[in-house]
């Protein structure tokens, strides 16, 4: 079975989890510059033979859905038969920063770049996982 992969894509940074190798549990992966999202999704989608991309989007239209929405599009371009899905994201950054403090993580590697946004995308795929 191939891995899921779930996205957190923000102007800067995207944050990436994946789930085990039976699609069972979510796993923060890491956090890449936006800009370099599609190179990284070519090494990864490539290496894991992925057929599921999870991506993380408000429920409301927010500033963020616009660059979701175009992500999403270059995904779908390149990947023609993958299948793109989107979960409800609201709450999840929050509520990864909530499980950093919970896990006793220090403030100052809380403060990292790209902490948070890796757990968030791990939040996402656990939504999707709880779906199917």
């Amino acid at each position: 079975m191939a891995k899921v992969l779930a996205l957190d894509i923000g102007g800067r940074r995207t944050g990436m989890a994946e789930t085990d190798w039976l699609g069972m549990m979510a796993f923060p992966l890491k956090t890449v510059d936006t800009g370099s999202l599609m190179s990284v999704l070519e090494e990864y989608v490539a290496a894991e033979r992925t057929q599921t991309i999870v991506i993380g989007k408000p429920a409301i239209a927010t500033d963020s859905t616009e660059i979701i929405d175009l992500w999403a599009a270059k995904i779908h371009k390149r990947w023609p038969l993958m299948e793109i899905v989107f979960v409800d994201e609201d709450f999840t950054s929050k509520e990864a920063s909530q499980m950093l403090i919970m896990g006793g993580m220090k403030k100052s590697k809380r403060k990292e770049k790209g902490t948070l946004d890796k757990v968030a995308a791990s939040l996402i795929l656990e939504r999707y996982l709880a779906m199917h």
